[in-house]
């Protein structure tokens, strides 16, 4: 009965320990998509145009925040489910492998984000995005936030794949 408990309360922290990984990993990227957004795009403040009530912007920077913390969520389970079952002689390679599979996590995601506004945007040579987010155009954010989260699930599938394999050779 001691041996239950005491497996429990362990499995409780570990547990407990991954919510708040989880949550600064998803802060922290976040914070990074945000940033990297606001280097991509030209000729407009996002944070600006938000402080003004700009609803379509609000709505694309809202899509590439859910894009983001979408993709890097395989990542972030990547990390958790590399150490859990392992030995103590395995868990520091575990966890490189978890921490290596959620840094493409991030670098995907961001460069998806990246991509998906620039192929975006040479498909539709008739309407510049910028402008027409910055005029409150609510059709086109909800048409890039639509691409972008589209794009987001493709990829974070992909990075379960990459998961998977990287997971394979502990």
């Amino acid at each position: 009965m001691e041996t239950t408990l005491v497996g429990f309360l362990v499995g409780l922290a570990i547990a407990f320990g991954q919510l708040v990984f989880g949550l600064v990993l998803s802060l922290a990227s976040v914070y990074i998509g945000i940033k990297a957004f606001d280097k991509m795009t030209v000729g407009i403040d996002e944070m600006k145009e938000i402080k003004k009530g700009n609803l379509a912007v609000g709505i694309l920077m809202t899509s590439v925040i859910f894009s983001i913390a979408t993709v890097v969520q395989s990542g972030v389970a990547g990390v958790s489910s590399a150490i859990v079952g392992k030995t103590l002689a395995q868990i520091p390679l575990a966890l490189l492998m978890g921490l290596v599979q959620l840094a493409i996590g991030l670098v995907s995601a961001v460069l998806s984000v990246y991509l998906c506004i620039r192929v975006l945007d040479a498909i539709t040579t008739d309407i510049d995005e910028m402008k027409e987010l910055k005029r409150g155009n609510v059709a086109v954010a909800v048409l890039m936030g639509g691409v972008l989260i589209s794009v987001a699930f493709v990829v974070q599938a992909g990075i379960s794949g990459i998961s998977t394999a990287l997971s394979a050779l502990i």
